[in-house]
């Protein structure tokens, strides 16, 4: 069973607990939207999905009604004890621990089976913790995280758009990722005075071999350059990148000097930011550009 608005105002009663403003908790109080991000999520039988933020287990419940082996991670050590109450007598495995710092690989087995992430995400923590998964859990092959709508639509941005920046190139390096839909604020214990998107991230099957990934100094080198770029993202590049990329790199990577970092998709910036000179006597290397 899934919760409705009815059962998790008794469940919060009942264990004298009250939504916390600091971990960000909004929890969902209606079966039809768990359903339907477990529908998106593409979570069927026998797979294996790790939900971050699980509270009081409406969208876990829903989860293990598919018939996924889901991993529920917490934070709250008050919440907790009333999770696996809930969810623990259908199969799932509660796990107390920050997403933000947990030991993903202990967290996730990596024998070959991926996993899927489903989560109805903190707003507080949903930037850094997408990116934490795409960057260092690699077995986990598609993410479905509810998230503010401001914060969705940078996640999924392509060059061009308004909500595009540093984080949209980031994803982009990692994986294909789509707003899949809207969710109202009505569905919330307590309502939240944002409005919520559902993202689903898709990992690209050929990552690995391009620039690796953090620690690698190409990779480190590429996103030390996106960053420096959206500092300043009303100038031309140009000019805020002129003391960490060649003047002559923007030509030879085909990118016009009057661009700004909005414009630039991954490929031109992984162009710009690694360019180096055929002349040897004029060449920097990436690493000593930082």
């Amino acid at each position: 069973m899934t919760y409705g608005r009815a059962e998790i105002h008794a469940l919060l009663e009942a264990h004298d607990l009250r939504p916390s403003r600091a971990l960000g908790q909004n929890f969902v109080a209606d079966a039809n939207t768990v359903r339907r991000i477990v529908r998106l999520a593409e979570i069927g039988p026998g797979d294996r999905v790790v939900e971050i933020g699980a509270g009081l287990g409406s969208l876990t419940l829903a989860l293990a009604e598919a018939g996924a082996q889901v991993t529920a991670v917490e934070v709250d050590r008050h919440v907790v004890p009333v999770l696996r109450a809930q969810v623990e007598p259908a199969g799932v495995r509660v796990v107390e621990a920050d997403a933000l710092t947990v030991d993903l690989a202990e967290l996730l087995a990596d024998d070959g089976i991926s996993w899927s992430l489903v989560a109805n995400l903190p707003y507080n923590v949903a930037v850094p913790l997408v990116i934490r998964v795409l960057e260092e859990a690699p077995q986990v092959r598609s993410l479905l995280v509810m998230v503010q709508r401001e914060v969705g639509e940078r996640l999924a941005a392509s060059a061009g758009e308004d909500p595009y920046g540093a984080v949209s190139v980031k994803v982009a390096y990692w994986a294909n990722a789509s707003v899949v839909g809207r969710v109202p604020a009505t569905v919330f214990v307590p309502r939240p005075k944002v409005e919520s998107v559902l993202v689903r991230l898709v990992r690209h099957e050929e990552v690995a071999g391009r620039l690796a990934g953090p620690g690698s100094a190409d990779y480190d080198r590429v996103f030390a350059v996106v960053r420096a770029g959206f500092a300043q993202r009303r100038k031309m590049l140009r000019r805020s990148l002129s003391q960490i990329v060649d003047p002559a790199a923007f030509e030879a990577a085909g990118v016009p000097a009057t661009v700004r970092a909005e414009e630039l998709d991954l490929a031109a910036w992984e162009r710009l930011a690694l360019w180096t000179s055929s002349d040897p006597a004029e060449s920097t290397e990436p690493g000593d550009q930082r």
